[in-house]
């Protein structure tokens, strides 16, 4: 691997990435979805038929996010460590919905799949921080029409945040990295390969056992982010002093 010192780069974090600082996967065992259907839960048609119990499911999360044991480890600090110190962009596209990212220092951000932070109104599309439980939430601070609060998050059936300016930015890195992704959610899974496609960067994936697409990197790291991403980091830093 060569890459200049004001090379563009793209990492693409997962919820593996986002596992080691307590918050589970979705799909795994005694992963969130455990005990609950995603049609129940995480679709538009959902939150129509029983916006109470999406509600409740997304507060049950954001407690758990706001816990005190829950912090960004080695891999987020890694991460926020590199674009402050790495002369070229480097962008950071998160499936996660948590802000383990943000605490660790990263601004260069963008959550595709949504905030869970962040409440936005279904009737002026107005979005705000939001650390509460919004089964009772109030007024919408910009129009103030009462009961059409939802969650910042991106369901299934709905399109991804922010994919223009991801696309811009696969098109002209040099270096792509995935984090922690499972590879089986789309459009995410194919960014790997939107990249191969460019035929002028390099491909790093960094997982615990690998993905869905893990044969479409030209690198591939086995084993826990919070000691590989440090180490890619360092490598990346060292290479180009």
């Amino acid at each position: 691997m060569c890459i200049a010192r004001t090379g563009r780069i793209v990492v693409l974090t997962g919820a593996g990435i986002s596992a080691e600082s307590g918050i589970p996967t979705f799909r795994g065992r005694d992963g969130l979805w455990e005990g609950w259907r995603l049609e129940e839960v995480a679709t538009p048609q959902a939150f129509a038929r029983d916006p109470e119990l999406v509600q409740r499911f997304y507060d049950m999360q954001r407690r758990a996010l706001l816990a005190p044991s829950v912090a960004p480890n080695a891999a987020h600090h890694a991460l926020a460590r590199l674009q402050r110190a790495w002369a070229g962009e480097v962008l950071v596209v998160t499936q996660n919905i948590d802000d383990l990212h943000e605490r660790a220092g990263s601004r260069n951000l963008i959550h595709m799949h949504g905030e869970l932070l962040k409440a936005r109104c279904l009737a002026c599309a107005t979005t705000w921080p939001c650390r509460d439980d919004m089964v009772r939430a109030g007024a919408c601070p910009a129009c103030g029409v009462t009961g059409q609060a939802r969650p910042h998050v991106v369901w299934f059936g709905e399109i991804p945040l922010g994919l223009e300016r991801i696309t811009a930015a696969l098109h002209r890195c040099e270096l792509f990295v995935a984090i922690g992704t499972s590879g089986l959610v789309y459009p995410a899974a194919g960014f790997v390969t939107e990249v191969a496609g460019t035929a002028h960067a390099h491909t790093i994936e960094i997982d615990l056992e690998g993905s869905a697409v893990s044969a479409a990197f030209v690198e591939r790291r086995r084993g826990r982010a919070s000691e590989l991403v440090p180490r890619l980091v360092e490598e990346l830093l060292t290479a180009a002093s």
